[in-house]
């Protein structure tokens, strides 16, 4: 199962863009509310949760998806059960997956050392650690970063990728006209 937590400020199209392309996939995919069953995106618009953080269970996580959008990133960030979903991902290899502001968090935690990634710009400086890549998506290891809302089908197709393969990334791709 791929979690994507929404926090109250979430960047939507950088949360429920990646949702469909996961979901054209056949990958089962859950949003997690952080802030509430109910949690308003950055543009003002109330997206309803598949569950709330405290019905998150780690137990069958594939993937866990940080959107961007401020104050959301923030929100996530200071979400210990977010914190922990991030760990526990990071710790048994699981695909942690993070675009725009998002990435920022995993610099803050130290486990962009070493690791190419990319974010929105003029979050760089937040990459602690991390080799700044001018490119649209990165994937490094298990940490897939993207620049931001004009990339999150991208971002998508990335997760696609490292879950079911570049040939099933390649069909959802051609199915939606992307590319």
């Amino acid at each position: 199962m791929v979690y994507v937590f929404l926090a109250d400020g979430f960047e939507i199209i950088e949360a429920l863009a990646p949702v469909d392309v996961l979901r054209r996939a056949k990958i089962e995919t859950k949003t997690v509310g952080v802030t509430g069953k109910l949690v308003n995106a950055s543009n003002g618009i109330q997206v309803t949760a598949d569950m709330t953080i405290d019905e998150f269970d780690f137990y069958d996580v594939e993937a866990i998806v940080l959107p961007g959008g401020m104050p959301g990133t923030l929100n996530l960030e200071k979400n210990s059960a977010v914190q922990n979903a991030v760990d526990n991902a990071m710790n048994i290899g699981v695909p942690v997956c993070a675009i725009c502001a998002a990435p920022s968090i995993l610099g803050h935690k130290g486990i962009l050392n070493g690791k190419e990634a990319t974010c929105f710009p003029g979050f760089e400086e937040t990459l602690e650690g991390a080799e700044i890549s001018d490119k649209y998506v990165v994937t490094d290891g298990n940490i897939i970063t993207a620049r931001g809302a004009g990339v999150c089908i991208d971002f998508g197709l990335e997760i696609i990728k490292k879950l079911k393969g570049e040939a099933e990334a390649v069909r959802i791709s051609q199915q939606i006209q992307c590319k």
